[in-house]
């Protein structure tokens, strides 16, 4: 398994696609940051928030995830690396793993210019809006400006964009079984798009429905796992840390099971 995992991280380090992502996220995360700066002085107008959102983390990591899954699962089907992986005797689960595993690395890999440039704005004690639409890591950079951090509030919030990182994985954990079913990057993202644009939407109707809240709570979809702060619980940062850890470890058996009953000509 180490040595599928060793392959494949040497073939994402030689990827013209990540590198691509990771320029794409972090021009989007600087462009976020300077929208939702310029909102509070008033140089633009609070109406360009939809704009921003296009630009934010939440948004943009729905796509590019989806992305990745399609190139690094889809496309060693497409290529018939993962039937000469198991011609050469690796198990099925060694390969979910290790791919799951990449797939995983990856996407915190691209969501790195989110944290680093929330970070380093918090640090300038200026002023952040994006209105309602702020998740995710636009959320704490919008809830969070204008602090001075203690030693042990940089700790929390080194700690909550970890959380965060966490979560989005256990979102796009989603894509790996979606990509053993249906082998076709193009369904794999439109599929998982279509679906975080329904679950983004469906928080409106666990506002009117408590029982479909709770229940959707269990989801890294849902609760309020994408809005962190430093006045987040650190029992709620370890539920959203273990309920995502469940919810990834669900989706790879699922992965499993769909990929040990395909039949790899």
């Amino acid at each position: 398994m180490l040595n599928l995992i060793g392959a494949d991280l040497y073939k994402l380090r030689k990827s013209v696609a990540i590198k691509v992502l990771f320029a794409i996220t972090t021009l989007s995360a600087f462009i976020t940051a300077i929208i939702a700066y310029l909102i509070p002085l008033n140089k633009i107008e609070a109406g360009i928030t939809g704009l921003g959102f296009m630009f934010s983390d939440v948004h943009v990591i729905s796509i590019i995830g989806a992305f990745l899954a399609a190139v690094y699962i889809c496309g060693d089907f497409e290529n018939k690396t993962i039937h000469d992986t198991i011609s050469n005797g690796n198990s099925r689960t060694s390969i979910i793993i290790s791919k799951a595993t990449v797939f995983f690395i990856a996407i915190v890999f691209v969501l790195l210019p989110y944290a680093i440039i929330t970070g380093i704005s918090l640090s300038t004690d200026s002023a952040f809006s994006m209105g309602s639409l702020a998740v995710g890591f636009l959320h704490l950079l919008t809830t969070e400006h204008g602090a001075a951090f203690s030693a042990s509030e940089i700790m929390k919030l080194l700690s909550i964009m970890f959380t965060l990182m966490i979560v989005y994985i256990a979102q796009l954990s989603l894509c790996v079984p979606l990509a053993i079913a249906l082998k076709k990057p193009i369904l794999v993202i439109a599929i998982f798009y279509g679906f975080s644009i329904i679950s983004a939407q469906s928080k409106g109707l666990g506002e009117s429905y408590p029982l479909f809240d709770r229940i959707f709570s269990f989801t890294p979809y849902g609760g309020h796992y994408a809005f962190l702060t430093l006045d987040t619980r650190i029992g709620d940062i370890m539920k959203a840390v273990g309920m995502s850890l469940l919810f990834i470890i669900f989706m790879l058996v699922i992965a499993y099971s769909l990929f040990r009953k395909s039949e790899i000509k």
